[in-house]
């Protein structure tokens, strides 16, 4: 498929990725680091979990997982999202799925909630209507998993579809530093 007719949420991912600087291999577990983690801002409400701060999340490994639910690329995505929580959860990894909606029928919580349910989320999910995490983040696409250690810095970034493996492999990296730091 050329790209001038993908369509325009797929060209944003691909052309976002074309900027994306490569992985550092500087650290000694061969993650980059972006800086601290900017904390849940304007979240208007919470599925399955009370509300959270990365503050009360220290020590402990947060995977942030921007998606909506209109979006065929994070459902492709979110049974693997799904997975890392289910299974990861008992060493340490919290996921919060922040629902940044692209149209304004996916800013509905009924909607939210059923899609929830449809496809099986069991994580923590934050509404942000506003898109005031979005923005905070810098984020641009959709999906996108931002990787927090327990010190509360970004470790590692990932847009679009694909790399699971990779992600897994960060994931499990995080888990197996002492403290989580």
């Amino acid at each position: 498929m050329a790209f001038d007719s993908m369509p325009l949420r797929r060209r944003t991912v691909l052309a976002g990725l074309a900027s994306l600087p490569l992985l550092s291999l500087a650290s000694p577990d061969g993650l980059q680091d972006w800086g601290d983690a900017p904390d849940f801002r304007g979240i208007g409400q919470w599925f399955n979990s009370p509300p959270l701060s990365l503050a009360q999340l220290r020590g402990r490994v947060v995977l942030v997982d921007f998606w909506t639910f209109a979006c065929i690329n994070c459902l492709r995505t979110l049974p693997h999202v799904n997975r890392w929580a289910a299974t990861y959860q008992t060493q340490g990894l919290v996921v919060v799925g922040v629902h940044s909606p692209e149209f304004a029928f996916e800013r509905s919580a009924t909607g939210l909630q059923q899609a929830i349910q449809r496809h099986g989320v069991k994580h923590a999910v934050a509404v942000d209507n506003d898109h005031a995490t979005w923005k905070a983040y810098d984020n641009r696409y959709w999906p996108a998993h931002y990787l927090i250690d327990g010190r509360g810095r970004i470790r590692y970034r990932h847009f679009g579809e694909g790399n699971q493996d990779v992600t897994e492999a960060a994931i499990r990296t995080l888990l197996q530093r002492p403290g989580r730091a």
